[in-house]
C-alpha cells in the first residue's frame, strides 16, 4: 500500500475528525489548539518534522479506519523508520496534542456546566444535589429528606499513589493555556483581542513543547504534598463553599441568602500525602510533621485572606445596622489583645464595628499562622464562636444578607477545612506493627525501625495540639487479617507515650484489600468492636466506625470480575452487622483512577452499592491524575461534587435501595456462575508457570518503574518472579500501555459465556445496578484497547498459548459485551464517552508504535546480553508519558 500524499493526509485527517461529532464550540478549540501546535512544530522543531507528525498521524488514522494489515504495516513501518531522536520529537508531538486535546474537552465540559448552571429543573435527579433532594422528598417526605442532606458526608482522600505521569511543570502550563481559552469565549470578538489571546497562547504552547516532559528524578513525599496544595489554592478552597451555596440556592428559591441556610457542609478532605507509610520508606514521622505544616499554612493563609477581604467590604454604620451586646463585648476583647492595632482599625473605620472586628480577627488568624501564642486562636472552633457572634449580630441588626452571604461562606470554609486543611491519615502494614512489638515486648534496646514507629505516634498527638483534633488520628492498618492487628495500634501508642502519658486520640480502621481477608471481614469486626481499647472509642463517638475496602489488591488476587462481586457481598454483610449492632458505618473505598482498580464513574458505583452500605456517607481514596481530573478545574470540581452528593442522597432513598435488594437476590445465581467461572479463568492465566515474567516481558512493567511518577516505590520488594509483592498501580499501568487493559476486563467474557442465557443477561443489564456498572466500566475498558497492538506486545514473549488465552478471553469479552449493550459497536451507549475515545485512539496508536519499536530494541538488547540503550529507554519513557496522556485514566 503506498503511503499517502501530503495534501491526501491533510484530507483524511480532516475528514475523520469531521465524522466524530464533536459540538462546534469544541471543534473549533480543537482546530485552534492543534493549528497552533503545528505552527510550533514548524518554527521550534528540527527540519521536517511537522511533515513526519503528519505522515504518521494520517497513517494510524488510515489504519484506524481501514482494518487491512496493509494499512496497519505502513503506520507501523513510518514510526520504525525514524531516526531515535526524530521519534523522541513525534513522540513528544503528539503529548502535547493529547494535553491539548483534553484541555479542548475539559473546556467543553465547562461550558456545558455553566449553561445546566445547577438548576434542578435542568439535572437529572443523579446529577446535583438539588434535583436528587425533589426525587428523595417525594418518597420520604420534606423533613425526614431535608434531615438526611443535613447529615450527609462525603470524604474524598488524596493519596500520592504514583499514576500522574505528567510534570507539574506541564499541568500549570495546561491551566494557564486553560485561563486564555476562557479568555478568548469572554472579550469582544475584535481581531485586536483574538490576535493578542492568540499570541499568548502560541507562546504557552510553545513553552510547553520545549518544556522536558519527565521528571529528572522522583518527587520526594513534600513535593507530592506541594502537588496537592496546588489544587487547594486553585480550586478547592472557593469551590467546596460554593457547592454549599449553589444547593441552598436552588432549595431555598429567592429567600437564599436571607436567612439561615438549610445546608450544612458535608465535604471533608482527607489526604494520605506524607503520611501513608506502607512500603514507602521515604514517608517518616518527619515527614508527617512537615506536611501537617504545610497544609496547615496553606489553609490558614486562605482564611486569613478570606476574612481580610470580608472585613473590607463590611463597611456597615452602627446607626444602620447596631451592633449586639455580644458583638460589643467581642470587639473590647479583642481590643484588648491587640491594641495599637484595634486604635488604627476604629480610627479609619470609625462607627463600623462589624467591619472592626473581623479585621482584627484576621490578625488573629495570622498569628496562628506564624505561632505568635498571644494572639493566635487556640482552634478553630474560638474562630468559629467569633464569626458566629458576628453573623447572629448581623442578623439581630436586620442585615441577614450580610449575616448569609459572605460571612456564612467563610463560617463554612472553616468547618470543613478547619485549620488543618485536610485531615491527615497514617496508613501502615499489621507485618510491621506485629514485628515493632514483638521486639518491645521483649525489652532491650530499640531499632531504628521501632523508634520511628513510636515516633509517628507522638508525631499525632503533637498535631492533635496544634491544629485540633480533626487534623490526625485516623490509623489504616493495611492487611488487617484479625482483631489483634487493630488493637496493636492501641498498644503501640501507649507504648509510644510512656507510663503516665496520654496517647493520642485514634480511630483505628481496618483495611480489608486481597479475597480471603474480604471474607473474613464481618468475623474480624465483630471480635474488635469487644475490645476494650476499640469499645471504649466506639462509645465515644457515638458508635461510629470505619472500615477500608481495597479494591486493588482484591482485583489483582481473583481478577476484576470475581472482585467485584466480593466487594459487593462483603459491604451488605458489614452493612448488615453493622445495623444490628447499632454501628454507624461509613465504608472507606480504597479505588484508584483506573478500571483495575475500581475507577469509573462514582456517582454510578455509590447507587449500586448495598442497601445500607451507604446512608449518607461515602469515603474513597483519590489519586494521580484522578485528583487533577476531577477537582483541578473550579466548575469540574464542584459538578463531580455535587453528582458525588446527589448520588449518596439517593442511594438511601427506599426506591434505590429496594431495586438494589431485588436484583441482588433476583440475580444471585448468575452472580455466583460468573463468580465461579471468572475466578477460575483468571487463575489459569496468573497461576500459569512463568506467567509473572512473560507478563513483564509483553508489557512495560519493568520500564515503568524507570519513570518518576511518585515517592513510592513500584514493588514491595520481590522481583518479577512473584506477582504476590508487586503493587496494583503497575500491574494495572502496564496493562493499560500495551493497550490490552487486562487488569479491567479478563474473565468477563467467559463468566458471562457461562451463565449463556443471553436474555437472562439482557434483563441483568437492565434491572441489576452492580452488573450494569460492571459492564458499561468493561466497555469503557474495552474501547481503549487495541487488537493488533495488543498483538504486537504479545508476539515480546514466547508463551503463545498465554498469549492466545489473553486475545481469546478479549474476542469473548467484546462480543458479550456488545451484544448486552444493545449495540454494534463498543460504547454505542455512550456517544459521548465513545466519542472522546475515537478521538484519541488513532494518535494513542502512533505513540504505542513508538513504544513497541523502543521495547523491541530494548528486549533484543537484554536477549543478547547488550547494555541497555538509554535513548532507546527515554524514547519508551516519552511514549509511556503520551499514552497515559491519551487514555487519561491509567493508574
Amino acid at each position: 500500500m503506498r503511503e499517502l500524499t501530503n495534501t491526501e493526509a491533510i484530507d483524511l485527517v480532516g475528514r475523520y475528525e469531521a465524522g466524530q461529532e464533536i459540538p462546534d464550540t469544541m471543534r473549533s478549540d480543537v482546530r485552534l489548539l492543534g493549528g497552533l501546535l503545528g505552527r510550533v512544530l514548524r518554527e521550534s522543531g528540527s527540519p521536517g518534522l511537522f511533515e513526519d507528525v503528519e505522515r504518521l498521524r494520517a497513517a494510524t488514522i488510515q489504519a484506524y479506519t481501514d482494518a487491512t494489515p496493509e494499512a496497519f504495516a505502513r503506520a507501523e513501518a513510518i514510526a520504525d523508520s525514524f531516526s531515535i531522536d526524530r521519534a523522541e520529537e513525534v513522540a513528544r508531538a503528539f503529548t502535547c496534542y493529547f494535553h491539548l486535546v483534553n484541555l479542548a474537552e475539559e473546556h467543553q465540559r465547562v461550558r456545558v456546566l455553566r449553561q445546566r448552571d445547577g438548576r434542578p429543573d435542568r439535572e437529572d435527579a443523579t446529577d446535583s444535589v438539588a434535583a436528587a433532594f425533589v426525587r428523595l422528598a417525594a418518597e420520604i417526605g420534606d423533613d425526614t429528606a431535608l434531615e438526611r442532606l443535613q447529615g450527609l458526608r462525603f470524604h474524598p482522600v488524596f493519596t500520592a499513589h504514583p499514576t500522574e505521569a505528567r510534570r507539574r511543570a506541564i499541568s500549570t502550563g495546561i491551566r494557564r493555556l486553560a485561563e486564555l481559552l476562557e479568555e478568548r469565549d469572554s472579550t469582544l470578538r475584535n481581531g485586536a483581542d483574538q490576535a493578542r489571546t492568540e499570541r499568548q497562547m502560541l507562546e504557552e504552547i510553545d513553552t510547553l513543547w520545549r518544556t522536558g516532559p519527565l521528571r529528572a528524578e522522583k518527587p520526594s513525599p513534600t513535593d507530592e504534598v506541594r502537588a496537592v496544595m496546588a489544587v487547594f489554592d486553585d480550586t478547592l478552597f472557593t469551590s467546596i463553599p460554593e457547592v454549599y451555596r449553589r444547593v441552598d440556592d436552588a432549595l431555598q428559591g429567592p429567600a437564599a441568602g436571607s436567612r439561615s441556610p438549610v445546608v450544612r457542609p458535608f465535604v471533608r478532605i482527607g489526604s494520605w500525602v506524607g503520611g501513608d507509610r506502607d512500603g514507602n520508606p521515604f514517608v517518616t514521622a518527619s515527614v508527617t510533621r512537615k506536611a501537617a505544616k504545610i497544609a496547615g499554612e496553606h489553609v490558614l493563609l486562605g482564611l486569613e485572606r478570606a476574612a481580610l477581604r470580608i472585613g473590607r467590604t463590611l463597611t456597615l454604620d452602627a446607626d444602620t445596622t447596631p451592633p449586639s451586646d455580644a458583638a460589643t463585648s467581642l470587639w473590647h476583647r479583642l481590643r484588648a489583645a491587640d491594641e495599637e492595632a484595634a486604635r488604627d482599625i476604629a480610627k479609619r473605620s470609625p462607627g463600623e464595628l462589624h467591619r472592626g472586628i473581623l479585621l482584627l480577627t484576621t490578625r488573629k488568624i495570622a498569628a496562628t499562622r506564624t505561632r505568635d501564642a498571644d494572639l493566635a486562636y487556640a482552634n478553630p472552633d474560638e474562630l468559629l464562636a467569633d464569626l458566629r457572634v458576628v453573623q447572629d449580630s448581623l442578623i439581630q441588626a436586620g442585615a441577614p444578607r450580610q449575616a448569609y452571604g459572605q460571612v456564612q461562606q467563610l463560617i463554612w470554609q472553616v468547618e470543613t477545612f478547619g485549620f488543618h486543611l485536610a485531615e491527615l491519615e497514617v496508613r501502615q502494614h499489621s507485618a510491621v506493627h506485629r514485628k515493632v512489638l514483638d521486639e518491645l515486648d521483649a525489652g532491650g534496646e530499640r531499632s531504628e525501625l521501632t523508634e520511628e514507629v513510636l515516633e509517628v505516634f507522638r508525631v499525632v498527638k503533637f498535631l492533635q495540639d496544634r491544629y485540633g483534633p480533626r487534623a490526625a488520628g485516623r490509623y489504616i492498618v493495611s492487611f488487617t487479617q484479625s482483631a489483634e492487628d487493630l488493637a496493636n495500634v492501641h498498644r503501640l501508642a501507649r507504648y509510644a507515650v510512656g507510663e503516665g502519658g496520654t496517647p493520642p486520640v485514634l480511630d483505628v480502621i481496618p483495611l480489608f484489600e486481597t479475597f480471603a481477608d474480604l471474607q473474613a471481614a464481618p468475623a474480624i469486626l465483630r471480635e474488635i468492636v469487644g475490645h476494650p481499647a476499640f469499645a471504649s472509642r466506639l462509645e465515644e463517638t457515638g458508635n461510629k466506625l470505619e472500615v477500608m475496602l481495597g479494591y486493588s489488591d482484591s482485583s489483582k488476587d481473583v481478577g476484576p470480575v470475581a472482585a467485584t462481586l466480593a466487594l459487593y457481598e462483603a459491604q451488605a454483610a458489614i452493612a448488615d452487622w453493622a445495623k444490628e449492632s447499632g454501628i454507624e458505618l461509613t465504608l472507606f473505598h480504597g479505588r484508584g483512577g483506573a478500571l483495575g482498580r475500581g475507577g469509573g464513574p462514582a456517582n454510578s458505583a455509590i447507587l449500586a452499592q448495598p442497601p445500607h452500605s451507604v446512608d449518607g456517607r461515602f469515603k474513597l481514596t483519590e489519586q494521580g491524575e484522578v485528583i487533577f481530573a476531577r477537582y483541578g478545574e473550579p466548575e469540574i470540581a464542584k459538578r463531580h461534587i455535587d453528582q458525588v452528593a446527589a448520588a449518596m442522597l439517593l442511594a438511601s432513598s427506599p426506591s434505590v435501595e429496594r431495586t438494589n435488594r431485588h436484583a441482588a437476590e433476583q440475580f444471585r445465581a448468575i452472580g455466583e456462575a460468573m463468580d465461579t467461572a471468572s475466578r477460575e479463568r483468571f487463575a489459569t492465566l496468573v497461576n500459569a508457570p512463568g506467567f509473572a515474567p512473560w507478563f513483564a516481558q509483553v508489557t512495560p512493567m519493568e520500564e515503568i518503574g524507570l519513570l518518576a511518577l511518585g515517592s513510592r516505590p513500584a514493588r514491595r520488594g520481590l522481583s518479577v518472579e512473584s506477582l504476590a509483592d508487586l503493587r496494583a498501580i503497575p500491574w494495572v499501568f502496564a496493562w493499560s500501555q500495551a493497550r490490552i487493559n487486562l487488569a479491567g476486563w479478563f474473565g468477563l467474557g467467559t463468566a458471562l459465556q457461562a451463565v449463556g442465557d443471553e436474555a437472562l443477561l439482557r434483563r441483568a443489564y437492565e434491572q441489576w445496578p452492580l452488573f450494569r456498572t460492571l459492564i458499561d466500566n468493561v466497555a469503557m475498558s474495552l474501547a481503549k484497547t487495541d487488537d493488533r497492538i495488543a498483538m504486537r506486545y504479545l508476539d515480546l514473549g514466547d508463551r503463545e498459548e498465554l498469549a492466545t488465552l489473553v486475545r481469546d478471553e478479549m474476542a469473548l469479552t467484546r462480543d458479550w459485551v456488545v451484544r448486552l449493550t444493545d449495540g454494534d459497536e463498543l460504547l454505542a451507549n455512550k456517544p459521548v464517552l465513545q466519542r472522546a475515545v475515537k478521538l484519541r485512539s488513532p494518535y494513542v496508536d502512533a505513540l504505542s508504535l513508538l513504544q513497541l519499536r523502543a521495547l523491541r530494541t530494548l528486549r533484543e538488547d537484554a536477549a543478547n546480553g547488550r547494555d541497555l540503550d538509554p535513548d532507546q529507554q527515554r524514547l519508551l519513557l516519552l511514549s509511556v508519558n503520551g499514552v497515559s496522556a491519551g487514555l487519561q485514566n491509567t493508574g
